[in-house]
């Protein structure tokens, strides 16, 4: 179904080819996952399947990709548009109308399907994906999952026999992730349509792979079958890692496959605790905010209902719930930006306290810091040196904001467009920003969205390091295996309201919906992260390979 032959795609300005000789085939009715860091291609490979690469994109293509025997090369993406679906990580940004009805209907109006053809695609589609009940309602009503299954379907009412999906999970909670995942493998097994999908969270969809196509980063590309491939790449879920730690074969892919295989290994655990995945703090900590009754409408919808919530110096807090659930609101209204209907907030300010949003918003900068979930939404001037230098300007209270982003993110040249970036530097970017005002609150809203393992470790590293100097840190994230990694507490809210607040570990593993893979395999046993159980076996000195 899809085929690159011999394929060499290299961009004018850049040092080498994004793709190099890359040689495969990827056959009808096969779900095929993409892997790699940010910047290794994946994004190149993925457009050149319908043309994007290089009709919009420019660059230079050497070989052939064909797609149901078509020549990409010959063939610009309007010219596969019945043949190849695409969903990017936004389904927001490609919706053109306004009903989940008007939406389906759309790219079949474009290709000129007759109208009787377009009711029953339609329909289908609506049952196929379990939209029916949501035909009349308007798209930004809808849940991050919903819209994901409307932005499928919007594409699947073409009859396209290759579908592309470029992170489709990347900003769903948990269950909304299992939703979209479970209407894309029966469209796979169903109607035998070709998936090819870019996915950082490898742990929700990798046991779903009939093969992984794996960028290691010098533009050459691996495919295989998915344990093959993970056994020995530099990416892989923490499922993956746990099988790598304690020497399974065959390596399990899916929670069942790991559990089966992991009896000995709580055997060998039981009687060994395991470390802190954070430090403890010293002593009582000192308390930075305090929040009571605060209430956030929205077109009067609540959003926050009289929510009270307390944060202490050096604890990192992860906030979580469903898509929906007021995280975002809560934390606007904290920062002080964001309308509150009711409610008081008070934020240490030196011997006194003060609320934000009873302040100017350069000095509201100095007490509470926020990024946003699309952190590009803070950057406006054409270079990362020009955005560096106005944060130093707007606040002369803390340290150079250079300085600060060299920490984070070293190497970044000052002459980079900031939208040139990738997420992961963005992200550092706008860190550093915030951090120039010398916030002792820093309050950051899916920080973990578009970054690959390697910068989420990172980003964890950033999150100790600012509660090492004595702030609180609260991070809004839908990713469960960082919250166990980087949270001393866990916030759960669902519908405006806070429904659980307590240490990681008692409230992850209490929930099979946020618990991280390590718990959910090794459970009852109270171990959250692959760190964790590697640093209990090498104490225990098993001996014999688990």
């Amino acid at each position: 179904m899809i085929t690159f032959d011999q394929v060499t795609i290299a961009y004018d300005d850049a040092p080498g080819p994004a793709l190099r000789d890359v040689d495969l085939t990827v056959d009808e009715g096969e779900l095929c996952l993409v892997v790699g860091h940010t910047g290794v291609g994946k994004s190149t490979l993925l457009g050149a399947v319908n043309g994007l690469v290089p009709h919009f994109t420019g660059g230079t293509l050497h070989g052939r990709v064909t797609v149901d025997g078509r020549d990409t090369a010959h063939h610009p993406p309007r010219e596969l548009a019945d043949v190849v679906g695409v969903v990017g990580q936004d389904p927001l940004d490609g919706f053109v109308t306004d009903t989940v009805e008007e939406e389906l209907a759309y790219a079949m109006e474009q290709l000129a399907v007759p109208p009787a053809t377009m009711r029953k695609r339609v329909e289908e589609t609506l049952d196929l994906l379990g939209l029916a009940e949501l035909r009349h309602r308007a798209l930004y009503e809808l849940s991050g999952g919903q819209q994901q299954r409307v932005a499928i379907g919007s594409v699947l009412t073409a009859h396209p026999r290759v579908l592309v999906l470029d992170e489709p999970t990347s900003a769903l909670d948990p269950t909304a992730a299992e939703e979209v995942l479970s209407a894309v493998t029966r469209l796979v097994h169903d109607l035998g349509v070709t998936v090819l999908m870019a996915e950082h969270r490898l742990e929700r969809v990798v046991q779903y792979a009939d093969r992984v196509i794996h960028l290691p980063g010098d533009g050459r590309a691996r495919i295989g079958d998915p344990a093959d491939i993970l056994r020995s790449s530099d990416i892989a879920p923490p499922i993956v890692e746990l099988g790598r730690a304690a020497h399974w074969d065959p390596l399990p892919l899916s929670i069942r496959d790991a559990r089966r295989s992991a009896a000995p290994l709580r055997r060998s655990l039981a009687d060994t605790a395991p470390e802190s995945v954070r430090p403890a703090g010293q002593g009582e900590r000192t308390r930075l905010v305090t929040a009571r009754g605060v209430t956030v409408t929205h077109q009067g919808v609540p959003a926050v209902r009289q929510v009270d919530l307390d944060l202490h110096a050096g604890e990192v807090t992860a906030l979580m719930g469903r898509n929906g659930s007021g995280k975002s609101s809560l934390l606007w209204a904290l920062q002080g930006s964001g309308p509150r209907r009711a409610g008081k907030v008070a934020v240490a300010d030196g011997e006194t306290t003060s609320d934000p949003h009873d302040l100017p918003a350069a000095r509201a900068r100095t007490l509470v810091g926020l990024v946003p979930q699309t952190p590009s939404d803070l950057l406006y001037l054409e270079s990362v040196t020009q955005e560096l230098e106005q944060a130093d300007r707007e606040t002369a209270t803390g340290e150079r904001a250079r300085t600060l982003l060299d920490r984070l993110a070293p190497g970044i040249d000052d002459r980079t467009h900031p939208r040139d970036l990738s997420e992961g530097q963005k992200l550092a970017l706008v860190l550093a920003i915030q951090l120039s005002a010398a916030p002792r609150v820093l309050l950051l809203d899916e920080p973990t969205r578009g970054l690959d393992y390697r910068a989420k470790a990172a980003l964890v590293g950033a999150v100790d390091a600012l509660a090492a100097e004595g702030r609180a840190v609260v991070v809004s994230t839908h990713d469960v295996e960082f919250a166990a990694r980087a949270a001393d507490r866990v916030v759960v809210m669902a519908e405006g309201d806070i429904v659980a607040d307590g240490p990681t570990a008692d409230v992850i593993v209490a929930s099979p919906v946020f618990a991280p893979q390590t718990a959910k395999i090794l459970a009852p046993l109270p171990f959250l992260t692959v760190g964790q159980v590697a640093a209990a076996l090498d104490r225990t000195d098993p001996g014999e390979p688990t």
